[in-house]
This record gives structure tokens, sequence and C-alpha cells, in this order.
């Protein structure tokens, strides 16, 4: 090469080298690239980190599952439940217009909640006793409290009632009486005088058969009835004798003289012998 011809070739290497130094110095924008320093980079990177927890809540939240009662807990709480932003709103509304969860079930009713999101949070739901009906207090109520007045103890199949001495209350202890039983036990024992069979309880109109056998008969002394000195009228008034009868017994005192025996009357169709057993127990002559 001859002298001009080095001097260009030598120019082109220069400018090359240039070229080279400027490409690494400046960015493909033409802008310098500069080495970060350490506490720039440090911020750099908290904002980039920050940026990525924002999407994770705004873009796809992460749903947590923590106790929680639906009639208290507030919006941020409820969004991190992982419910969406217009169920929360729905949930405010509910409970603006006096709506309450009284039970779990209740909130399954949440507009847009899916039986695998319900399923997820149903273990964490807790309602306060606050919002229980207070119908609830009544079942709280302890043993000692009981209303034996309206609600007895019954008796076990151990234990009996006497009949002729029994008052309502204790009658109603007996298994299958309640207070209109009671009652009827204690007018119908009046009328007849006493007691003097258990059987004699079948005389009330549907009394229940399973509950003669908690009544007992002890030493009865039924009131007796003088059959010679008594009028027509106050014959009819015991349950055991009819208009018939009791015209009957006048009749044979009229011809006859005092009645001795119930078996004087056995002639009569009016006595026949079931009549006489029955009425025995419940005269004196």
């Amino acid at each position: 090469m001859n002298r001009n011809d080095r001097k260009t070739a030598l120019a082109a290497l220069v400018v090359a080298f240039l070229a080279l130094i400027a490409l690494f110095l400046l960015g493909e924008d033409g802008t310098a690239t500069m080495q970060e320093n350490p506490k720039e980079k440090a911020e750099s990177h908290r904002s980039n980190r920050g940026r990525q927890v924002h999407y994770a809540v705004d873009g796809q939240r992460r749903a947590e599952s923590f106790p929680f009662d639906p009639n208290t807990a507030d919006s941020t709480q409820l969004l991190r439940l992982g419910l969406s932003p217009w169920q929360v709103h729905n949930i405010y509304k509910y409970r603006a217009k006096g709506g309450i969860y009284r039970q779990k079930e209740d909130f399954a009713r949440l507009y847009g909640l899916t039986v695998k999101d319900y399923r997820r949070l149903e273990p964490y739901i807790r309602i306060s006793k606050d919002y229980l009906p207070a119908a609830t207090l009544v079942g709280e109520r302890s043993s000692y409290e009981r209303d034996t007045v309206r609600f007895p103890v019954k008796i076990d199949s151990t234990q009996h009632v006497v009949l002729n001495t029994a008052d309502t209350s204790q009658l109603k202890k007996v298994p299958g009486i309640g207070s209109y039983y009671a009652k009827e036990i204690v007018r119908h024992g009046k009328w007849l005088g006493g007691y003097v069979s258990v059987d004699q309880l079948d005389e009330i109109e549907g009394f229940p058969q399973e509950a003669k056998r908690y009544f007992t008969i002890e030493q009865s002394q039924p009131q007796r009835l003088n059959i010679n000195k008594l009028t027509l009228q106050q014959l009819r008034r015991h349950p055991y004798i009819n208009y018939y009868q009791a015209k009957t017994i006048v009749d044979y005192r009229r011809l006859h003289g005092d009645i001795k025996s119930l078996q004087d009357l056995r002639f009569s169709r009016d006595f026949p012998p079931e009549a006489i057993q029955r009425l025995e127990p419940y005269v004196t002559y």
C-alpha cells in the first residue's frame, strides 16, 4: 500500500474504534446507560414488588380463610374472604334493610355464591348469639327452672297414685293424664261418692287405658246412700241409679216396707245382677 492508502486505512480503523466506544456508551434509543447505585436499585425492586401485590389483589385475588360473622364483617374482611365487590355491596344492602343471618345456611343465599365457595367459607362462619331468635332463650333455661305447674314431672312405672286422695296436680304426674283427665277423675269421683275400683275410670269417656296401672285404691270408704229414706229425685243423683231404678226403689218401699238388701230388688228387670253388684258399695239400709 502506498502512503495515501495507509493513511486512509488507519483513519477508517480509528473511526470504527470510536464507533464501537459510542455503541457501548449509548443505548439503542440514544440515551446514556448508567450503572444504578445500590440504593436506587433497592427502591426500584420495592416498587416493582408493590405492583405485583397490587395485581394479585385486584387482578387475581387470593382468597383467605378466617372466622367471620356475616352480620358484622366489614368490606375489607369480606373482600379478603374472596367475595366480589358487588357481593359485598349486596351484603351491606341486605343488612341495611334489617336482614339478619341467623344461621350458617342463610349466608348460602348470597347471590352469586357458588357451592364450592360456600363449603370453603362455611366452617369459618360464626353467628353471634345476639342475632339468634329470642325464642332460643327458652331452651337455655336450666332444669331447676322448669315450670312444674304446666309441665309436671311424670312418675315412673314403679310409682302409684292413690285414686281417692290425689288432687289434680298429683294426677297430672301420671303418664297420659293431662289437665282434662285430671279434672274428670276428680269430678267423677265426687259424683260416685268415691272410687272402689280402678276399673271405674273406664266410665270416663276416652280414658287412656295405659294410665290405669299407675293408680291404686287404699282403704276405700265411699259415701253411702240410705235408700230407705231418700226421695226419688235424690236417688236419681247417683250415677248408678237411673229414673226407673229410683222409681222401683220408691215403689218397693211403698208396697213392701224398708229394703233389707239390694237382693230384694233382684226380681225387678231394672236391677239385673251387674247393676246390683255395681251399686252395692254405695248403699246403706
